[in-house]
């Protein structure tokens, strides 16, 4: 008698997009840290519904853990399709706006969408370390759900 078969795990994709409803915070964290950790073997982009204005806390919170985030230039879903192209096979959703964005991808690209809903920091009030504090708490959150998801299957 055989053995049962092992459960097939999904594989790592090659290409990853992070969506945001603004390509400022949420997504341009993710992209940074995805590329961060697996950069050599996953390709890593990131856009908004809109292009946003970039944010200085989201610099602050990644500096401190060594990332450089000062290039980044915020971009909208066509910003990326006129100059890149979507070639990508995961679209992960950060917001429920930019979850329907990625949907909608789905009807002309071959794109598998998964919606990881993550909270927006920018409207944490309070002084300055208060807001900080809910910026990390994104990107430790992040963190966690990138090493989780795109380690080695």
């Amino acid at each position: 008698m055989e053995p049962p078969a092992a459960p097939q795990r999904s594989a790592r994709p090659q290409s990853v997009l992070f969506m945001c409803g603004q390509n400022v915070v949420r997504s341009v964290m993710a992209s940074a840290l995805a590329r961060h950790l697996f950069g050599k073997s996953v390709y890593v982009g990131s856009a908004g519904v809109i292009a946003g204005d970039a944010d200085p806390f989201v610099t602050a919170v990644m500096e401190e853990i060594g990332l450089d985030v000062k290039k980044h230039r915020p971009q909208s879903v066509e910003d990326l399709e006129e100059y890149e192209g979507l070639n990508f096979d995961l679209a992960i959703s950060l917001s429920p706006d930019a979850h329907h964005r990625a949907l909608e991808l789905t009807r002309t690209n071959a794109l598998k969408v998964e919606y990881w809903p993550t909270p927006d920091p920018t409207g944490e009030g309070g002084n300055r370390e208060q807001r900080l504090d809910a910026y990390r708490q994104v990107r430790d959150e992040l963190e966690r759900r990138i090493r989780a998801r795109f380690r080695q299957i």
